[in-house]
């Protein structure tokens, strides 16, 4: 939805009775119409049925310019309008294809038909802005006459019906976040938003072609990736599902006003940063998991440049100052305080490990500062997973989320996207595939874009030959960007690759050294001109100025981020070059001192890898030696050194023995964060995880194998079959989530087959390749498809006399008609289907249980009498749902017993709980802030009331003693 729909403060309750009075009223029988009708004989002011007149016509404009916000030229801005309006009798289109066109193209189309831009051509800025916003809002209106006006147009039309029903009522919503602007601030948001969306609408992809890193336009190269939840082994409720189950990363976002984003390096956490900026500030489409997006103002804040050269940190008036906007010096005074003051923020606050150690308590007292003054905001902070600890923002309300590594989909949607971008053909794109596939270390580096991106463009540039390993894909990497530059002519400075290593490494050291992502331009001539006395060709090339502006524009490696300001164009080559200038240097003990922080994680990974075996053997002596010693750090640097082995194709026994044994005390893992931090130490730790009789527990049991699936490949699944035939549930569902990690046959046949050998292990399809897998195997009862798949596709695989439990995520499904042959299903689950309209099809089938998360297009208000046709639910699972509108359907669940309602910070009305849900034994109510129990008692059979842990309850003491309360914060 874009801004014109709301700019306008034009409530619908106004604007809506005054555009039903442009067209004459049905008469008996209207509702009978089967075709379409043409505007010219709808309108009021024109034919045998004229009610208005051109007086009345402009007495009507007139109206809707008052009562707007503005004051503008109002007369002038309601002649044009009324003008245009008026053109609606002219237009050669019938309600149907007016409806079809949107109201944006309706608004277009009588715009030029009454004149173009002759009718603005004398208006100010401000009024032509009034007069556009005016006249997209009375369209929208005049579609939304038009679907209420035939049932003809309400039945072939439906999507575009509810679409316009959702479009009207946000933008009521939308009344209470702007009626705060004033006209000057109207003017300069949408200013500032234009400058957004340019600003941050292209992407840099390195390694499209080899003459430059040419950027991408976002809209082609923003690929939607997964977050999931940290879970932590208390948070684990139930069986059903694994834990932490991913979601696209934008669905998981939603229904959150605080996050922390945690991803490794080249994951996408800018890019996400990047997108929703833009997405925000065109404000188009934001509907559905989008919706809280509306009427936002988007601040792009990345913390390097917040925090560069020890500068204090903004207040909001300086939020553009800081980040060089061009725009700050325009801005209205107050401008930024106004908009966080009113809660339409979107703070997107990038990379906090780019922040040095030392500062970063001061970023988090800036943080929690601006939280305290403007809470209402939504918040996004951005880290690698191990720069801040857990709950750093925890106090503060901020929900914990990881992006999942890339999965196969994700990978093949990239490369063919780099291929269309590079021009190279589909055929390349393929045979980088299968090398991706089959080739185990490929296939753990193409975990992230930019080590995809990487790996495509060594592809192409080797005609197929890939490195092996990820030194190996570094050195490649460079000498790929390095090389290239020498086979340039007319070059006043000429350095080889080796000299301009030389060089990189020994500004990479100084960044990592001193703790910082960026340096002043006069640190880096300086550490250049250091050098120049050992390198007498490099000295006789030019000044240390010219052979620093030389890598600043040729190596494709340096940037001037701002004018005298240097940095790396990637953290990941800072790192991998400054390790190999530590290497040569042997400073292994300062390597050590630092290795538990997360700025030199990766670097001390890379000085292994460039080290030779006896230096290798110092290196990990040290960080085991150092782990034995200081128990805060002993985990972290154990399982550093681990993950330094893949590194170390040569090393003496002892060294590895040792090495293996502080890191097998670690196992197995306690949760998700650690699993994932086993499972990058690579196939090594394979040999170390437990097996299904050697684990202490279920949830032990879980992270071992999500450990072995993380790390993936042919070891992996072999480790894996040793689990199939557990007795948990809870992993057995773990193992049948994951099958896209891995070929679908061999993974179909080793593990997926075998577990469903146990009834109840619930199978996860994401491709039509799983499916029909599935279908062959002809022994499954539980479900889930997770993708856009046919109620054709879904017949025709499963199995009606088998299916039980079924559950639907993220599909594009309109309606549930299919289902009506499945008389054996008794659960249901419904999860971000935005399409879906009607639960009509559930009328008559057995369903004892049903779950519905995130289905907008659903008018529950008018399907919860479904729901009483189902004799046999007991058991309801509600997300984002108000509660507080079914209550006044009269609609009684007396047969459920147990419900979920999922808030996220929503309020939730008890006493609408227990009026619709007489019949309660077990509620819970997840991200509530606070809950007043007090009707609860009222419910004589409750037994269990569990909520969130962050969720205050009130009036506990109104409780039966009989009620089992799960809170950690009653009041």
């Amino acid at each position: 939805m874009d801004p014109t729909v709301v700019g306008t403060k034009v409530a619908s309750s106004v604007l809506g009775p005054l555009v039903r009075k442009l067209f004459v009223q049905e008469g008996p029988g209207a509702g009978l119409v089967g075709r379409p009708v043409r505007l010219s004989a709808l309108v009021s002011f024109k034919g045998e049925k004229r009610a208005l007149g051109e007086k009345e016509l402009h007495k009507l404009a007139r109206e809707l310019v008052e009562r707007s916000a503005s004051t503008a030229e109002p007369e002038a801005v309601a002649d044009a309008l009324a003008r245009t309006l008026h053109a609606l009798g002219d237009l050669d289109l019938d309600d149907m294809q007016a409806v079809r066109l949107g109201h944006r193209a309706l608004a277009d189309q009588l715009y030029t038909q009454a004149g173009g831009p002759g009718l603005v051509r004398h208006l100010s800025q401000e009024a032509t802005d009034l007069y556009t916003d005016l006249l997209n809002s009375a369209c929208l209106h005049i579609l939304h006459f038009f679907t209420r006006r035939s049932t003809f147009v309400a039945r072939t039309l439906v999507e575009q019906s509810r679409r316009l029903d959702e479009l009207i009522g946000l933008a009521d919503l939308l009344l209470t976040r702007l009626t705060s602007r004033t006209g000057e601030d109207t003017a300069f948001e949408g200013q500032y938003t234009r400058y957004i969306a340019a600003r941050h609408s292209r992407l840099t992809i390195y390694g499209i072609d080899l003459t430059e890193c040419r950027e991408w336009p976002l809209d082609t190269a923003y690929l939607s990736l997964e977050a999931a939840p940290d879970i932590r082994p208390d948070d684990i409720l139930g069986d059903r599902r694994p834990p932490s189950a991913p979601r696209p990363v934008e669905q998981a976002l939603a229904g959150h006003d605080r996050v922390l984003l945690r991803g490794v390096a080249g994951s996408g956490k800018t890019t996400l940063v990047q997108w929703l900026a833009v997405t925000t500030a065109r404000q188009e489409q934001l509907t559905g998991r989008l919706a809280h997006l509306m009427g936002r103002v988007p601040f792009v804040l990345p913390l390097r440049t917040l925090t560069r050269g020890g500068a204090a940190l903004p207040v909001p008036g300086d939020f553009l100052t800081a980040v060089s906007c061009p725009l700050a010096g325009s801005q209205p005074p107050g401008w930024a305080d106004r908009v966080l003051a009113a809660g339409r923020g979107l703070l997107l606050i990038d990379g906090v490990d780019e922040v040095p150690e030392p500062e970063r308590a001061r970023t988090s007292r800036w943080l929690t500062d601006l939280l305290a003054a403007f809470p209402d905001n939504l918040w996004l902070v951005t880290s690698r997973p191990s720069a801040v600890r857990e709950e750093w923002l925890g106090g503060e309300d901020f929900t914990e989320l990881s992006l999942s590594p890339m999965s196969r989909a994700d990978i093949a949607v990239f490369v063919h996207r780099w291929h269309e971008a590079t021009g190279a053909g589909g055929a390349t794109a393929e045979a980088l595939l299968s090398s991706v596939r089959t080739q185990q270390d490929m296939a753990r580096l193409a975990t992230n874009p930019l080590m995809c991106a990487l790996i495509c463009a060594l592809h192409r540039e080797r005609r197929g030959f890939l490195p092996r390993g990820r030194k190996a894909l570094y050195d490649a990497a460079l000498a790929m960007l390095l090389e290239r530059r020498d086979r340039e002519r007319d070059l006043t400075v000429e350095l080889d690759e080796e000299s301009q290593i030389e060089l990189l490494q020994r500004l990479a050291y100084w960044l990592i050294r001193n703790g910082r992502a960026e340096m002043e331009h006069a640190d880096a001539v300086h550490q250049v001109e250091r050098l120049l006395p050992s390198m007498p060709y490099v000295a006789a090339q030019g000044t240390a100025t010219e052979i620093l502006r030389h890598l600043l524009v040729r190596s494709g490696l340096l940037r001037e981020p701002v004018v005298g300001a240097v940095d790396f164009v990637h953290r990941t080559f800072q790192d991998y070059l400054g390790a190999r200038a530590i290497v040569e240097e042997r400073d292994f003990d300062v390597l050590v001192a630092h290795a538990h922080l997360d700025q030199w994680e990766d670097v001390v990974r890379m000085a292994v890898a460039h080290a030779r075996p006896d230096e290798r053997a110092r290196l990990l002596t040290g960080l085991v030696e150092r782990g034995d010693r200081e128990q805060e750090h002993a985990a972290r640097l154990h399982l550093l050194a681990m993950a330094c082995l893949e590194h170390a194709a040569k090393l003496d026994p002892e060294v590895r023995g040792d090495v293996e044994a502080r890191a097998g005390e670690l196992i197995p893992p306690r949760d998700t964060r650690e699993a994932a931090d086993l499972a990058n130490i690579g196939p090594f730790v394979l040999e170390l995880l437990p097996g299904p009789n050697d684990v202490g527990d279920e949830v032990a049991a879980t992270h071992t194998v999500y450990t072995a699936i993380v790390v993936g490949g042919d070891a992996a699944l072999s480790f894996l079959t040793r689990y199939r035939d557990h007795d948990s549930l809870m992993v057995r569902n773990r193992l049948a989530y994951h099958w896209e990690q891995f070929d679908t046959e061999a993974y179909g046949n080793e593990i997926i087959r075998p577990l469903l050998d146990r009834p109840g292990t619930s199978v996860v399809v994401r491709s039509q390749e799983e499916l029909s897998a599935l279908s062959g195997m002809g022994c499954y009862d539980t479900v889930e498809l997770s993708g856009e798949f046919t109620a054709e596709q879904i017949t025709a695989a499963l199995d009606e006399r088998l299916l039980t439990s079924l559950e639907l995520r993220h599909t594009a499904l309109t309606d549930l008609t299919f289902l009506c042959r499945y008389r054996r299903l008794r659960q249901l689950s419904l999860s971000d289907c935005l399409d879906l309209m009607s639960l009509e099809s559930l009328r008559g089938l057995p369903l004892e249980e049903l779950a519905l998360s995130d289905v907008p297009a659903l008018a529950l208000s008018t399907q919860w009498g479904v729901l009483a046709t189902l004799p046999n639910l007991v058991a309801l699972d509600l997300e984002d749902v108000d509660l507080n509108v079914l209550g006044d359907s009269g609609v009684s669940l007396a047969g459920v017993e147990s419900l979920t309602v999922e808030a996220y910070g929503k309020s939730v009305d008890l006493g609408a709980i227990a009026t619709i849900f007489p019949g309660l034994t077990w509620l819970t109510v997840g991200f509530a802030r606070e809950l007043d129990v007090a009707p609860l008692a009222a419910l004589p059979r409750l037994r269990h009331l569990s909520t969130s842990h962050s969720c205050f309850l009130r009036n506990t003491h109104e409780l039966p003693a009989t009620v089992r309360l799960n809170s950690p914060y009653p009041m």
